[in-house]
């Protein structure tokens, strides 16, 4: 998904205006920012539909939850309201009196990634091959198909979807079939770049993951990026998975079968989930700001049971990198920081020290919309699941049956 921040200058309408020409909007080219390209992910969800069963347990299998992404529902106005409180200054959303940000273990549980990738984070290595050599590897084709249908995009070699999609629905290899589509999401939709194309970059992050490294602080470093582009003054644009950003922000907010993070149990699958759930998608933006202006801490159902760091003389932290013991302070800081605390038991309540309140208090976060009570709604009303029609027709007998009992029950007195 990729996101537009305004107001755009004349040169910027002028050098985005091939791309809006070229992709299906929907009339959303207004507000804070704007959504102005899909990437084929129609297409995408047309090629999985159209696998069977034994294809896509094959998908599962090697690159797991990962199409369940195509079916996760942008919310545009919800969108446009969490980049507003996305605090670049301390890489976190600031939602009044709470911080949010998404980490490693959640972003990999979302996913369902192997627990062996978790300690294994892709970096690019010095020396790699080129970019034919490694389309080449990853899906089994000659050099010449691979060369004759490379192109050059700005500053980055690519190679177009529609090259990948026929290959995706005529290769005899279903394996390689596979890895293709895998590719092809990764490079339309988790980091997006030239719209209609999977860039060298994208081949560089997918063809370690045979290796079994993990992608997920590179998604993670990408979204952070490009929040924090968002926020700055002028045009910036969102590159990175937001359909990822809007499910693990959904899956702070209720409890799945009454369990606490249920989200990390080996037989759940969070993204499934949230696709079968269904939510509202009517509430304007502005609800939304109102709503997390004036968020609570008691509005979180869960939160992650570890990398609760330690607190070390946080309210005396501000320091300028001058000085006899500067960096004495930093070493001291640093290494405090770096002994998480993982805890036994599941965290439901606020496990920060009075330390940690206190330095939160006293940060600087004139960037942030301010909490305002004018328009503050319960959180309920916005993020709850709304019942099937088949709960609803259960709920209403049930309903009726209880008042068909107490009728009887008067009768019989």
């Amino acid at each position: 998904m990729t996101v537009v921040v305004t107001p755009l200058s004349g040169s910027e309408k002028l050098r985005l205006r091939e791309v809006v020409a070229s992709v299906q909007d929907s009339g959303s080219l207004s507000g804070y920012i704007r959504t102005y390209g899909f990437n084929n992910l129609q297409e995408l969800k047309e090629v999985w539909n159209q696998w069977g069963n034994e294809t896509k347990q094959l998908f599962y299998g090697n690159y797991r939850d990962l199409p369940y992404l195509l079916d996760v529902q942008v919310d545009e106005r919800l969108f446009r309201a969490l980049a507003q409180f996305w605090n670049p200054a301390y890489n976190c959303f600031t939602f009044g009196e709470v911080d949010l940000v998404s980490i490693v273990e959640e972003y990999t549980a979302l996913l369902r990634c192997p627990k062996f990738q978790v300690d294994r984070i892709y970096s690019r290595a010095a020396s790699v091959p080129t970019f034919w050599k490694k389309l080449m590897t990853i899906t089994g084709m000659s050099e010449q198909w691979i060369t004759a249908r490379i192109k050059e995009k700005g500053e980055c070699k690519c190679i177009s979807w529609n090259a990948l999609k026929g290959l995706i629905l005529t290769h005899p290899d279903e394996t390689k079939k596979v890895d293709v589509f895998a590719l092809s999401l990764y490079g339309l939709m988790v980091f997006p770049r030239p719209l209609g194309y999977v860039d060298e970059a994208t081949t560089d992050l997918f063809q370690p993951l045979g290796k079994r490294v993990t992608s997920v602080p590179a998604i993670l470093a990408e979204t952070f990026r490009s929040l924090g582009t968002c926020r700055k003054p002028g045009a910036g644009r969102f590159v990175g998975c937001a359909q990822l950003l809007l499910a693990w922000f959904y899956s702070h907010f209720r409890l799945i079968d009454r369990v606490i993070c249920r989200v990390f149990f080996e037989d759940y699958s969070p993204l499934k989930d949230i696709v079968t759930s269904t939510r509202r998608v009517d509430v304007p933006e502005e609800n939304w700001i109102a709503l997390l202006q004036n968020f609570q801490s008691k509005d979180v159902k869960w939160r992650a049971p570890w990398m609760i760091p330690a607190t070390h003389g946080l309210a005396q932290s501000e320091f300028a990198y001058r000085g006899a013991d500067y960096k004495k302070r930093v070493r001291e800081i640093s290494s405090a920081w770096n002994k998480t605390c993982r805890l036994k038991g599941v965290a439901i309540s606020p496990a920060t020290t009075l330390e940690y309140v206190e330095w939160r208090g006293k940060r600087i976060n004139d960037n942030i919309p301010e909490p305002s009570m004018e328009g503050a709604r319960p959180m309920e009303e916005y993020l709850q699941v709304m019942p099937s029609e088949l709960e609803i027709i259960k709920q209403e007998f049930e309903r009726k049956n209880l008042e068909l009992e107490k009728r009887i029950a008067k009768l019989e007195e």
